[in-house]
């Protein structure tokens, strides 16, 4: 056992007779909910006369289960004091407008200047899980994306909230400048992804066998022309049924419309075809990553309140997007 751990022995009575292990668990009142109840069967931490189980299982009468619980899930991460934009706060849930240039959680290079130790430091608590590196954080954007987010501050709205991008009726929007112009002004982008075999900071979409077998997972861009700038840069709003890292990147890029300023799948040669050397320099001096999440919309996973925000383009975007006038539809 863990030191960070404790035993626990649950018994089943006769009311819980066909009941799946994750519901039964999920009233225990150190673990909840279901979502913490999977977690631990997943990590073989409970167990029945010695062996491990499936949350699919059927309980018994008499049934009793062992449980590895973990009673320090996140004691590496500190809080980082950073101002953070708050669109809107409850006792359930945070909604922020990051900056671009933050990475939402800790990763390689990035263990405690990220958004969740931002978070960690400004609430006094979050839906912290068991043993994880992600408190609150429900979905994410990427390091250079700026926008909304949303993160939960337990485990109730967690769940529901997770629940609601799993059935993709979350509403996410994004603005996106690019180079070049869509052949159709409407259109849905769907592939699967998987990491360059090559280039392993990129991803991009597999090439179907013939026996239509992947390894990628399945990306779903829906995208609309909302502006033009002379044929050369186009304003594109994109609404997203799946949330795969680099995933509006990918699409658009292969479609020939790569992001302003994307480092990774914008080639430097396309900055060249703009024929404005006004416009050539504002793009060379605003240094970043030219998409922005404008929209956001679900349900209050406990007050079943429609919420739906808006963020406006962000400063550091808007010498740009002023010199090029578009005229949003």
């Amino acid at each position: 056992m863990s030191a960070k751990s404790k035993i626990v022995t649950i018994e089943t009575f006769e009311e819980h007779i066909g009941w799946r292990l994750d519901k039964f668990l999920a009233i225990h009142p150190d673990i909840r909910t279901r979502s913490r109840a999977a977690k631990l069967i997943q990590s073989n931490k409970v167990t029945l006369n010695g062996k491990p189980l499936k949350s699919s299982f059927c309980v018994n009468t008499g049934d009793i289960f062992l449980l590895e619980i973990p009673t320090e899930p996140i004691t590496e991460l500190l809080p980082f004091n950073l101002k953070l934009e708050v669109i809107f706060e409850d006792k359930d849930l945070i909604v922020i407008n990051k900056p671009s240039g933050l990475v939402v959680h800790p990763s390689h290079g990035h263990d405690q200047d990220t958004l969740v130790n931002a978070l960690i430091y400004h609430c006094d608590n979050l839906s912290m899980g068991f043993a994880e590196k992600r408190p609150g954080i429900v979905h994410r954007l990427d390091k250079d994306t700026s926008g909304l987010i949303v993160a939960a501050k337990n485990d109730v709205a967690h769940e529901g909230l997770a629940r609601q991008f799993k059935n993709k009726t979350v509403i996410r929007r994004y603005k996106a400048l690019c180079f070049g112009v869509p052949k159709n002004s409407v259109g849905k982008i769907e592939s699967f992804l998987i990491r360059h075999p090559i280039h392993r900071k990129k991803f991009c979409s597999e090439k179907m066998s013939l026996s239509n077998e992947t390894k990628g997972k399945r990306a779903v861009t829906n995208y609309k022309l909302a502006g033009e700038y002379k044929s050369q840069i186009s304003l594109i709003y994109c609404q997203l049924e799946t949330g795969r890292t680099h995933q509006i990147r990918v699409h658009l890029s292969e479609m020939g419309l790569p992001l302003i300023n994307d480092p990774i799948y914008t080639s430097s040669n396309k900055i060249k075809g703009i024929k404005s050397q006004e416009l050539r320099q504002l793009i060379k001096e605003t240094q970043r990553l030219c998409l922005h999440a404008f929209e956001l919309g679900f349900i209050h996973p406990l007050t079943n309140k429609e919420l739906y925000f808006k963020s406006d383009w962000p400063f550091d975007l808007m010498n740009l997007v002023n010199y090029l006038s578009f005229k949003e539809l």
